[in-house]
């Protein structure tokens, strides 16, 4: 899908700087309001989860992650390793 935006030139120094700047702060704001997984963020930027995940703390954004995904987390490991 394609959207267009427009923005006045004189705050347009390089399109293709803003244009990603833009995704970028769309990725950002669809995490922060919880729109968005991880996974989507990471995916839609082009990332790798490791890059996604410097990219949200270059941010300051903070991993929405609960005591509920941990404990989930902690007993899928003991099943694995049991």
């Amino acid at each position: 899908m394609n959207v267009a935006v427009t923005v006045p030139d004189k705050f347009i120094e390089n399109q293709q700087e803003i244009s990603r700047r833009m995704l970028e702060a769309f990725a950002v704001e669809s995490y922060r309001q919880e729109k968005w997984s991880f996974g989507q963020v990471a995916e839609f930027l082009g990332f790798s989860i490791d890059e996604a995940n410097e990219f949200l703390k270059k941010h300051r954004v903070p991993l929405n992650y609960s005591f509920d995904d941990l404990e989930k987390d902690r007993k899928a490991i003991e099943k694995f390793l049991s």
